[in-house]
């Protein structure tokens, strides 16, 4: 006579070979406990307890009779089967043998002297199998503590065995149900404050290359039962770079309350909170990357985080993979040298389907997760740039505003490729790399991580020469005032102005003036509250003509000029409209009532005169009376170069070089021509000329300087000409906050080092 399988089973003597004895969840926990993954401790109640309670109940006869004539297709009839079956189980009662070695193994995990609180989880054995998925079928029972309440929800785990739900997923999968048999899983709860899912493969598009974490406050059960938006971070395999996050607004959560599991509001000052350090994201990462390994097959996990501990629940086999996805659109062929080339704007690979946008109109047209095509951008197509895993523009060189905006969100961009529009096609998935400026055809494109990637800089160094950041996004406000930084040095009004959506003269016209200052003031108080104390340098509104005539009402507003970019803005502009450059002085002043360390910069100054008159509708809604308040000017014509010191006399507490435009204007090379991109260079010698002389006149009459182009973003060659020079900060990019600070430091240390000689 064969002796009796063990009636539960501990994890760490499981495996994978457990299966028809535990099933498919409880054999993974096993697995992984044996490999040494983070898995809560616990034990499974095996399929041989479950056959004992149906033999001496004597119902395995009953339960098949009732269920083997069912329509699944008739919802009355199922769920009516389903009940009398529930029902005749729930009524049974657990064998002797059984409690006994559920309740000596449910002590022996709880340890000598209390209860310990354990999430009671069903496991089929045909669930958790490649091209099954049984999620959410069967019942769980969270926060269980005692003896009775431990044998109920056991016995509840197999009676759910029979929901209508989980009888119509069998038969729709041809399995008969006396195949099917129960495991139960007893784990130790883990009193979650944060909890989701992640998917070693991306479920949607079958993306390999893809790690997605999905997160919520609280237990997870709530994502299982699709009743929150979780966060939802996209992870690159091997390289562990993070390439999108969503981060969503939580209101309730899932909680345990003494042996009560109560749903919650979620407090107001976390609510919309990334629920996951960038530190914690990559750790799943690697973990979830481990398991796949070790499983050799793409997975379905589902983790939990308790204090700063992260824990894995559970394993299965991803189900939904399908032949077909990510495929290459019709008239392509897969190669492993790029298709298309261009300028590398903004680092980092992101792959996804082509959406080419004509127009801002059509930016509906861009999903989450989609590589955004277009001629160029504006402010108008930030939104979809937001949803983007990649953008890709014709035209454009590193300082256009796909190029800026790209960087700052993080996003892989390559510009000036000229015929992207053209020879890509809707829905043909590319791999964008943002570093080379090369796209590649399909999702499945090997690339070497850059050397800069790779590199480490540490994040804790100290320099004289001040780093700011430049923003334009108040998503990443708080994100980046964690970073070392000592202030925002450009914090760009366009994006917020576009954001408020309309012109602001067809705002005065319909007398929505005031709706207009109190966003555009709750949009600078993000960045201001943020950065507390440290300063946020805001530039005025520097929008073209063709730009602002994009924004609703514009068309009416804007005159067609055949050269925006020299034509009606800055400076000249508010002292021709100044009831719209009021909008944002008085938006100023209700922002400095609670955070006075919002400061102003006029870009586009053409003369000295109009920046004195400038400085005159400023004095009137009485911003210079306070000492806290501080008065910048641009520094990115000729002219300003020129009559640096003329400027500094009319009275400025700083200047910011705005490289891109000063390039620029100064050798005559359209930063937006990707014909003539080669030719724009930052560090031309009419351009280092006007750099010094600019630092070293402002310096010479107690005036600070600093610069925000994307020069010293890019260039280490010239962060050391600007320290060497004197410059009193540099603003830079979110991706080059800690490299720029390390070259400063080494740059800072050259200088100290050469003056002690």
């Amino acid at each position: 006579m064969a002796a009796q399988k063990p009636l539960t089973l501990f994890f760490r003597d499981i495996d994978k070979d457990s299966l028809p004895d535990v099933g498919g969840k409880g054999a993974n926990l096993g697995e992984m406990t044996q490999a040494k993954f983070p898995v809560p401790n616990g034990f499974a109640v095996t399929v041989a307890s479950y056959d004992i309670f149906l033999e001496e109940n004597k119902i395995s006869e009953q339960i098949n009779n009732l269920l083997k004539d069912v329509n699944v297709d008739n919802p009355d009839e199922l769920q009516n089967a389903s009940e009398k079956v529930q029902k005749l189980v729930s009524k049974a009662e657990v064998p002797e043998s059984v409690k006994k070695d559920v309740l000596k193994s449910y002590w022996k995990l709880s340890g000598a002297f209390k209860k310990a609180l354990v999430a009671v989880r069903s496991s089929a054995t045909a669930e958790d199998l490649p091209g099954m998925s049984f999620a959410g079928q069967q019942a769980t029972f969270l926060n269980i503590k005692g003896d009775s309440s431990l044998l109920l929800a056991v016995r509840d785990c197999w009676a759910s065995l029979f929901t209508a739900r989980a009888i119509f997923y069998r038969a729709q999968n041809n399995i008969k149900t006396e195949k099917v048999k129960i495991s139960v899983i007893v784990q130790k709860m883990v009193q979650s404050n944060v909890s989701g899912v992640m998917f070693t493969i991306d479920p949607v598009t079958n993306d390999k290359e893809r790690i997605i974490i999905e997160s919520v406050w609280g237990l997870g059960e709530m994502i299982v039962q699709g009743s929150v938006v979780p966060d939802r971070y996209v992870v690159q395999k091997e390289t562990f770079d993070i390439l999108s996050k969503e981060i969503s607004d939580q209101s309730i959560q899932l909680i345990k309350k003494g042996t009560v599991t109560s749903e919650l509001e979620v407090p107001k000052s976390i609510r919309d909170k990334q629920k996951l350090t960038d530190a914690e994201i990559i750790k799943l990462a690697k973990i979830a990357d481990a398991l796949q390994k070790h499983y050799y097959f793409p997975q379905d996990i589902e983790w939990a985080k308790e204090g700063s501990d992260l824990f894995i629940v559970q394993t299965r086999p991803v189900t939904t993979i399908k032949e077909g996805k990510n495929k290459v659109a019709a008239g392509y062929k897969t190669a492993e040298i790029p298709i298309l080339t261009g300028a590398g704007a903004s680092p980092g690979i992101g792959t996804g389907q082509v959406k080419i946008l004509k127009s801002p109109k059509e930016i509906s047209k861009v999903k989450q997760g989609d590589v955004l095509v277009a001629p160029m951008t504006s402010p108008d197509y930030v939104p979809a740039m937001k949803r983007a895993n990649a953008i890709i523009t014709d035209e454009g060189g590193q300082t256009s505003h796909a190029a800026i905006v790209s960087r700052e969100l993080g996003i892989p961009c390559v510009v000036g490729t000229k015929e992207a529009t053209k020879l890509l096609k809707d829905d043909a998935v590319v791999t964008v790399d943002g570093s080379k400026g090369f796209i590649y055809l399909g999702g499945n494109v090997k690339l070497e991580k850059s050397e800069e990637a790779k590199k480490n800089y540490k994040t804790n160094l100290k320099t004289a020469t001040k780093v700011y950041v430049n923003l334009a996004e108040k998503e990443l406000a708080n994100e980046m005032a964690k970073k070392n930084v000592n202030g925002v040095g450009l914090l760009r009004a366009e994006f917020m102005i576009a954001g408020i959506g309309i012109h602001p003269k067809e705002a005065i016209k319909n007398k929505k003036q005031g709706e207009f200052i109190e966003k555009l003031s709750a949009d600078m108080s993000i960045f201001c509250k943020a950065f507390y104390p440290r300063p946020v340098v805001y530039r005025a509104t520097d929008f073209k003509t063709n730009e602002y005539r994009s924004l609703p009402g514009g068309a009416t507003w804007e005159p067609v000029e055949a050269n925006p970019m020299l034509g009606f803005r800055g400076a000249y502009r508010y002292i021709s409209s100044p009831e719209v450059f009021n909008l944002e002085l008085q938006a100023i002043k209700n922002v400095r009532e609670k955070y006075n360390n919002l400061w102003l910069m006029i870009p586009f100054v053409r003369s000295p005169l109009e920046l004195t008159k400038v400085k005159k509708l400023i004095a009137t809604e009485g911003l210079l009376e306070s000492p806290t308040f501080k008065l910048w000017m641009m520094v990115e014509i000729p002219v300003n170069v020129i009559q640096i010191e003329d400027f500094i006399k009319v009275g400025i507490d700083g200047v910011s070089i705005g490289s891109n435009d000063l390039t620029m204007l100064t050798t005559g090379t359209d930063r937006d021509n990707a014909e003539v991109a080669s030719a724009f260079d930052e560090r031309s010698p009419s351009v280092l000329w006007s750099l010094r002389r600019v630092i070293r006149k402002c310096k010479k009459h107690g005036v600070t300087t600093s610069i925000c182009g994307q020069a010293p973003s890019t260039y280490e060659d010239l962060v050391f000409k600007l320290v060497k020079y004197g410059v009193t900060s540099i603003s830079v990019n979110p991706d080059a906050i800690d490299r720029v600070r390390s070259v400063i430091y080494e740059a800072e240390k050259e200088v100290v080092s050469k003056g002690r000689k």
